[in-house]
């Protein structure tokens, strides 16, 4: 117990030494000793390389997931080492509810397949976008977030270390020079002859100047490490470019293959102007027996009618027209009366 009283008064002792030397500082009543030149580049760049990786993490991971709500969620379950359960990207909400949309308003309608159709290359959009999201987080953000939490912590920590020693070893200078002051004078501090305090100050000198040049070489360590940290943040912006390409190279070809699907829809859905500019190729036909619409693209018909045609894509079926109505129908309910 009593060494840990002695311990407790020591520490205070020091602290305050540390206190009245800082404020000295400030005040421009005390020397401060200077890091050579080399040493004060490398914590700049350290200081530098700190600031805009944090900056650089955090922009990174607002672009990934936009929903500030999620990003507080992602980072609560990192905290507790704990599986985040599964969570749907905006497009593939947007893919379901156009698939919902499009099932009720009915498949066989044009607005509805082609609501259903891309509805369903909206949640492919989607399952990639969320690949992406996990890929660029191993390839960049992750590591970025680890070397801030690991390897920045450690150099800011043995930098604070480092500024303790330094305060110390400034303190130790004062002593020294006060000590220096008393020699000639008939009796040092608390009656202690003056060389006896000189000595004491200088040991205590050696001691915290050997602490500070070691404690420097240590900072000076981590902080030479940098590079290999750069270079390995080099790696990582390569890979996030390359997941980025990826990512956008995939989201083209599933758009221009939804076009097509699109395109294709549309041609085979002529409206009634579409047809009207096809005169040249109508034809006549009688109906040979009743055929009831299936959905609005089709045409009801009843036998014996003639009806004026033309041809489409659709081998099965032929464009029909009847008062004004336009629709398709299955050629087997139809002969043509001339050619």
């Amino acid at each position: 117990m009593d060494f840990n009283f002695k311990n407790i008064i020591k520490d205070a002792g020091t602290a305050i030494s540390r206190a009245v030397q800082f404020t000295e500082e400030k005040l421009g009543k005390s020397e401060k000793t200077e890091l050579d030149a080399h040493f004060e580049n490398l914590w700049e760049r350290a200081e530098t390389t700190r600031k805009f990786t944090d900056k650089i993490v955090k922009n990174a991971e607002a672009v990934l997931i936009p929903n500030p709500g999620n990003r507080i969620e992602d980072f609560v379950y990192e905290k507790i080492e704990k599986q985040r359960p599964s969570r749907l990207s905006n497009l593939e909400y947007l893919g379901l509810d156009m698939v919902e949309a499009g099932t009720c308003l009915g498949p066989g309608t044009a607005y509805g397949s082609s609501l259903i159709k891309v509805g369903q290359w909206e949640q492919k959009l989607g399952q990639i976008e969320r690949d992406f999201i996990c890929s660029a987080g191993m390839c960049y953000t992750q590591p970025l977030r680890k070397f801030l939490d690991t390897e920045m912590k450690t150099i800011l920590k043995e930098q604070s270390v480092l500024e303790m020693k330094r305060l110390d070893l400034d303190a130790a200078k004062n002593r020294v020079r006060k000590a220096r002051g008393l020699l000639g004078t008939t009796a040092g501090k608390d009656d202690v002859p003056p060389e006896i305090l000189l000595e004491q100050a200088e040991r205590d000198l050696r001691i915290a100047q050997s602490e500070f040049d070691r404690q420097t070489e240590i900072t000076k360590l981590l902080l030479e490490g940098l590079s290999s940290s750069h270079a390995a943040h080099l790696r990582c912006l390569y890979e996030f470019v390359e997941t980025q390409a990826r990512f956008y190279s995939q989201c083209t070809t599933i758009m221009t293959d939804l076009q097509r699907e699109l395109s294709s829809v549309a041609s085979s859905t002529t409206t009634q102007s579409d047809f009207t500019l096809c005169e040249d190729s109508t034809k006549q036909a009688k109906v040979l027996y009743d055929y009831e619409a299936k959905d609005s693209t089709e045409l009801s018909i009843k036998a014996d009618e003639i009806i004026t045609v033309s041809e489409i894509e659709d081998e099965d079926y032929m464009m029909g027209q009847k008062d004004g109505s336009v629709g398709k129908i299955p050629k087997a309910f139809l002969e043509l009366i001339n050619t």
